[in-house]
């Protein structure tokens, strides 16, 4: 996919292009931008956040892991982080590994798990 035109801008500018592609469901394009902002700014949480759910919501659920535990390496306590990884295991059909994640997502959201 060409980039040229998507990659310009301040990072804030790029953010919100791709935050636009997201809301848009236009998961691909919006990966595209994210990761290469992520790995510019790599101590923020929401570029890389935003990136996992892209993957996810593209089924690059390999990469959406691989991004969501570099979340949870930045912020332990980022329960949507740790709910979305439990999903993202589900779906790979690794049940037993997203249940950890997935009772830790509830505990830190005040809720009780189901699994």
């Amino acid at each position: 996919m060409e980039m040229t035109y998507y990659g310009h801008g301040t990072a804030a500018e790029r953010w919100e292009r791709a935050r636009q592609f997201f809301d848009a469901k236009e998961y691909v394009t919006a990966a595209g931008i994210l990761h290469a902002l992520a790995d510019e700014v790599p101590e923020q949480v929401a570029p890389r956040l935003l990136l996992a759910r892209a993957y996810y919501h593209s089924a690059q659920l390999v990469r959406a892991e691989r991004e969501l535990r570099k979340v949870i390496e930045l912020d332990p306590v980022e329960g949507y982080a740790r709910l979305m990884l439990g999903r993202t295991l589900e779906r790979q059909g690794r049940t037993a590994d997203a249940a950890s994640h997935l009772r830790l997502a509830a505990a830190l959201s005040g809720g009780f798990a189901e699994v």
